[in-house]
């Protein structure tokens, strides 16, 4: 009977705490039900869309076309266990992260050069306000003949997807500190590191995260468009890129393959996304909501 009162008094397993702190905070909030309740009535729409011929006798405009969603998941199934559809994968993973990567580490330092340096932000800023319009897809025909391989002009042309955002980030975060900080530090003595390292830097931290969070985001637009135009970079269909995958689908008549390709790049998104949040709500913990 002692034993029977140890075993039911003795404390949850690590994972069963896990598992029940785990399961109501991120499955039955509310914010999870408002999810879930908006992917059902998008697949179902879609199904009704997609099926009108059935029950319209004709199709509706632009969704009565596509594949339903149950033609679209068998394909995907079939496409798991196809190496190449996670090498396509891997290859466009690669090339945002290098592009997002470059336009990270250079767009950062220029944004804050130019916001704590009235002279260059003189000669430099009409330059980069002059090429900054220019959509990055532009410069893929220019990128080809420049870049010694098609690789490179991939990557470049997403780099440019995401360093105007950071840096135009990084300037409007600079712009909103209030002067009358970095006078007060002057007034009692601050050098020029210690007002950027303790006024300036935290200041623009949070818009340094706002330009990455979108910067990641357009980077994987870019990177299928890239991917399309480029013909993935010269490589084979199975590892050119979701966008390369995309395009040669269409070419096949593969239709759900590319419903699937879609939704595979929607993931890689928002898995990416989601990703660079955590690391800005860690580099700037005094803006979590409580």
């Amino acid at each position: 009977m002692a034993s029977e009162i140890a075993v039911a008094g003795r404390p949850p397993r690590p994972f069963s705490r896990i598992w029940h702190k785990w399961l109501p905070q991120h499955l039955l909030n509310p914010s999870t039900r408002r999810a879930a309740i908006a992917i059902a009535g998008l697949l179902i729409i879609w199904q009704l869309g997609a099926t009108s011929r059935d029950w319209l006798h004709t199709p509706l405009p632009v969704i009565g076309v596509i594949p339903t969603p149950d033609a679209v998941l068998a394909a995907w199934l079939k496409l798991l266990g196809d190496p190449g559809y996670w090498q396509s994968w891997l290859q466009s993973l690669t090339r945002v992260s290098l592009g997002f990567a470059a336009a990270t580490i250079l767009g950062v330092p220029f944004g804050l050069a130019l916001a704590i340096s009235p002279t260059l932000r003189g000669f430099a800023f009409p330059v980069f306000e002059l090429l900054r319009p220019i959509p990055p897809l532009a410069w893929v025909p220019a990128s080809i003949i420049f870049w010694p391989t098609q690789e490179l002009s991939i990557d470049f042309v997403i780099f440019l997807g995401g360093f105007y955002t950071i840096v135009l980030n990084v300037l409007g975060g600079a712009d909103a500190i209030d002067i009358r900080l970095i006078q007060a530090a002057r007034s009692m003595g601050g050098t020029r590191w210690n007002i950027f390292r303790r006024i300036i830097l935290p200041a623009v931290l949070p818009s340094i995260g706002v330009g990455i969070e979108v910067a990641i985001g357009i980077t994987w637009e870019v990177v299928v468009a890239a991917e399309m135009i480029s013909g993935g970079g010269g490589a084979s269909a199975s590892a050119g890129g979701l966008g390369f995958f995309i395009w040669n689908s269409y070419i096949g008549g593969a239709y759900p393959n590319i419903i699937v390709g879609m939704i595979s790049i929607g993931i890689a998104g928002y898995l990416s996304s989601a990703l660079v949040r955590v690391a800005v709500q860690r580099a700037t913990p005094w803006l979590r909501r409580a």
